[in-house]
């Protein structure tokens, strides 16, 4: 059965910097869009990064642009996230996703198109 586990949450002051790593089990996501995703207390899950199979193409919500980035290792089958000045604002449960359907493009990012979920780890920057 297919597992995405994430790891390298924590505790961080602002303007810190965390890595994210999600490790893909149970069979090869290589053909997959992955990203990352985040709910915040009270709030919707929404999306955070997205890198396409081929690793050629990214997207980024804007409230992260030029401070994190989506990168993966096919070989590895595991997917990161670098987030660098953080803020409390970026706090929340950061979810490692992968595409229901191979080939996908980032172009159009829906959240539904995600059917493969990890548990979550959780990220508190502090101000």
């Amino acid at each position: 059965q297919a597992q995405l586990v994430e790891s390298g949450g924590g505790l961080v002051q602002a303007g810190g910097s965390l890595r994210l790593s999600c490790a893909a089990s149970g069979r090869t996501f290589r053909n997959y869009v992955m990203g990352w995703f985040r709910q915040a207390p009270g709030k919707e899950r929404e999306i955070v990064a997205l890198i396409s199979w081929s690793a050629g193409n990214t997207y980024y919500a804007d409230s992260v642009k030029g401070r994190f980035a989506i990168s993966r290792d096919n070989a590895k089958n595991t997917v990161y996230l670098q987030m660098n000045s953080l803020k409390p604002e970026d706090t929340g449960v950061y979810y490692c996703a992968a595409e229901t359907h191979p080939w996908g493009t980032v172009a159009t990012p829906v959240r539904a198109d995600f059917g493969s979920w990890g548990q979550g780890t959780q990220v508190t920057v502090s101000s």
